[in-house]
């Protein structure tokens, strides 16, 4: 096998967005609504049978060429990736949300995957921050009243702000509440689910029944840490690199021209540059799935790139 081009699949949705992804990509979109490429997507929308579905340039979906031969794409012992690749372009700050852990997620879910996630940021505008997890423990009952009067000024302002810029990275384990600033492009790694629980809806194209996944909001909110963290633990969640508790989730590695890629799945996203995997041309925009049966592979040219990779227990 060979590795394999992923064309564009670019999704709208409720946050203004995707003029970044449309520059790096070499696109034209038809909204400004457009925020989101799901990459070598095998998992659907919340809701929906097909929607998010990447698909292969011949027009297979990615999902049913590794269900044909997952030992090919994968590699032994595996029959599915367990991860989401994503380009995110916030046009807006997003509205302060969080997502399940995979326990929570198999309990009311029926699903195994819950919705760890990591930003890798690409492009940032200065001042643009992102806020990640409560400074002190909040009770139950003021985060009802901040949601029933929709007080995104006092939820922002219990939460930790961290300043990003391009070559960053920020670890948001499931169950933390986090709002991503305006002006960021980033990859996003993640498992494989759509799973959101919206904290806030006020100035979104959302309304309250949007936000609990069809749980109802006693049930949901149950998925939450209100647990206060420390300024050094909420920084500890930035850095250069990725802390050592994403191993179970995904991976990544930043990669240039002339680099050898040891054999394996992943999804290489171009960020710099022009070049080649093995013969196949790569470059800034490019978006490629090398499948675990393509063996080694080797970059060529000025290309630098991301490398996403499925976690390991």
């Amino acid at each position: 096998m060979r590795p394999l081009v992923l064309p564009p699949n670019v999704l709208t949705h409720f946050y203004a967005g995707g003029r970044r992804i449309a520059r790096l990509r070499g696109i034209e979109l038809a909204s400004d609504h457009m925020p989101e490429e799901w990459i070598g997507a095998v998992n659907t929308a919340f809701g929906h049978s097909k929607r998010g579905l990447s698909r292969l340039a011949d027009g297979t979906l990615v999902r049913d060429a590794i269900a044909a031969d997952p030992e090919a794409f994968l590699g032994p012992g595996r029959s599915e990736p367990g991860l989401l690749v994503k380009l995110l372009d916030a046009g807006q700050r997003l509205p302060v949300h969080f997502h399940p852990s995979r326990e929570f997620a198999r309990e009311a879910l029926a699903s195994p995957y819950g919705k760890t996630e990591a930003w890798l940021i690409i492009e940032a505008e200065p001042g643009a921050s992102v806020h990640v997890g409560f400074k002190q423990d909040v009770t139950l009952e003021r985060l009802r009243e901040w949601m029933r009067t929709q007080d995104s000024a006092a939820m922002l302002a219990a939460m930790h702000e961290l300043p990003v810029r391009a070559g960053d990275t920020v670890f948001v384990p499931a169950g933390t509440a986090h709002a991503i600033g305006a002006g960021i492009l980033m990859v996003e790694l993640q498992e494989p689910t759509d799973f959101s629980v919206l904290l806030e809806w006020d100035g979104f194209e959302l309304s309250e029944d949007d936000g609990h996944l069809n749980l109802g909001w006693d049930r949901a909110l149950q998925a939450l840490n209100r647990e206060g963290w420390d300024e050094a633990g909420a920084r500890a969640l930035l850095g250069p690199a990725l802390p050592a508790e994403a191993d179970p989730y995904f991976r990544f590695e930043r990669v240039r021209g002339g680099d050898a890629l040891d054999p394996g799945f992943s999804i290489l996203v171009g960020l710099g540059g022009d070049g080649a995997l093995d013969d196949l041309p790569f470059g800034r925009g490019g978006a490629v799935l090398v499948p675990h049966a393509a063996g080694e592979t080797r970059l060529h040219g000025d290309v630098e790139a991301l490398r996403a990779r499925p976690g390991v227990a």
